[in-house]
């Protein structure tokens, strides 16, 4: 957690951040015509490698381009660290109200258009256990309530072009297919909500799970949720989820205890 505050204290890598919130996937050249303040491409190339040791930002091979993206799990595991889920919406409701009072935009200018030939979610953590063990509790179905969003449970035909269906009681909320099935290190499968008229709306995308060594027992986890149609609502619904998922996942599998978080939203009736 001391390299997240490190990396949050220069302002120029706050403003790549912010570049990347306005639009993820960003080339090194990208970010350097886009920048604010006056730097070299040698200087956003310093600060984005401190951001990605930081965990801040992780960056994929697309072609021949390196894309960089966001990954706010670090800044959720800070928040769920020292804002309990009863504040939360006291505090997210607060900041709304001053960056309205301030005329700045919450959103930071995010702008509806998006390379859709490039991931467009992609989440990035460190877990002290092996690629198998993370791998166990990702295909049991009876642990998936233990650190879902909602804890919501699941029923799987762990085949591929097998059915996966994520439940909240007895309501089906995300339907999908297994599209590939390859232990211990991934797992990929088509996604379409159906929590709200909304979502149900959209066509399906895609979430892949990718799981590498990282040590003796320590592993990378990687989430890649892409395939949108655009800006859907399927594409912005889930960012309030995918931090959340990942950080009861990382302390299950180390602690084996189950992280109690209390959802400040439930989504609404299909």
């Amino acid at each position: 957690m001391d390299r997240v505050f490190e990396a949050l204290a220069h302002p120029a890598r706050r403003a790549l951040l912010d570049l990347l919130v306005a639009r993820d996937g960003r080339t090194l050249a990208d970010l350097h015509r886009n920048g604010s303040a006056p730097m070299t491409r040698f200087g956003v190339m310093k600060h984005l490698r401190v951001l990605e040791e930081a965990g801040l930002v992780t960056a994929r091979r697309h072609g021949r381009e390196k894309l960089h993206y966001l990954n706010p799990a670090p800044i959720q595991q800070v928040a769920d660290r020292w804002i309990s889920r009863f504040a939360a919406p006291f505090v997210r409701t607060m900041v709304d109200i001053k960056d309205r009072l301030e005329g700045s935009d919450p959103q930071h200018g995010r702008s509806p258009a998006m390379n859709e030939a490039a991931p467009r979610h992609v989440y990035e953590l460190y877990i002290a256990a092996t690629p198998q063990a993370v791998w166990d509790v990702l295909t049991d179905d009876a642990k998936t309530p233990l650190y879902q969003h909602f804890n919501m449970t699941s029923r799987t035909q762990w085949r591929v072009g097998g059915a996966i269906t994520f439940l909240m009681g007895e309501r089906p909320v995300i339907v999908g297919e297994i599209v590939e099935l390859s232990p211990p290190g991934r797992l990929v499968m088509s996604f379409h909500a159906r929590w709200s008229p909304e979502v149900a709306a959209d066509a399906p995308s895609r979430v892949t799970w990718e799981i590498t060594p990282a040590g003796p027992k320590a592993c990378r986890l990687r989430l890649i949720h892409d395939g949108f149609a655009g800006d859907t609502a399927t594409a912005r619904a889930v960012t309030a989820g995918w931090p959340e998922t990942l950080s009861r996942l990382k302390t299950l599998i180390e602690t084996g205890t189950p992280l109690e978080v209390e959802a400040a939203y439930a989504p609404a009736a299909g």
